[in-house]
């Protein structure tokens, strides 16, 4: 089997998030195009060396065309408000991801969303999410180029759990 190495650039989150401007992840390329991707080969990138991180799984969200990324939330840590110039389709697929709408973060409001939940987010639907007390990681797939424009949510509530 013939095994090639690809690299993609992509864009960020928002607010904690909006501070990652991801980038190259690596992808085994088989014979015949196929790809296969182990969770060990994520590759999870954040600017600041800690903190929510992407990992760019295919495609690249600032060009035309499917995309596909992994976020990564550590505990206690969320986005701000948001939205995306796109529909997004997010999976849990590890921890609770806690997720809300509209442009107020409150903890005591955010929905839990359990391993194997699904969530749309509409284009322009502005919304927020992240980790309680454990590491979540979301898979959203969508079209590009998208973008993500944050939305002033005044003052920071203090009722999110604290990033352990």
């Amino acid at each position: 089997m013939n095994v090639l190495l690809k690299t993609s650039l992509g864009a960020g989150l928002v607010g904690v998030a909006a501070l990652l401007p991801f980038a190259l992840p690596v992808i085994a390329e088989t014979d015949g195009g196929f790809f296969r991707l182990t969770p060990e080969q994520v590759a999870f990138k954040s600017p600041l060396g800690a903190g929510p991180s992407q990992a760019i799984i295919y495609g690249d969200p600032s060009k035309p065309g499917v995309y596909v990324v992994r976020n990564r939330f550590p505990p206690g840590a969320h986005s701000r408000p948001h939205f995306h110039s796109q529909d997004r389709h997010a999976t849990v697929i590890k921890g609770v991801w806690y997720t809300g709408v509209g442009p107020n973060l409150d903890f005591s409001s955010a929905v839990p969303l359990k391993e194997g939940s699904y969530m749309l987010h509409p284009a322009t639907g502005v919304h927020w999410d992240g980790a309680g007390d454990e590491e979540v990681i979301v898979q959203i797939v969508g079209v590009g180029p998208v973008t993500t424009t944050p939305v002033d949510a005044g003052e920071r509530p203090d009722n999110w759990p604290k990033p352990k």
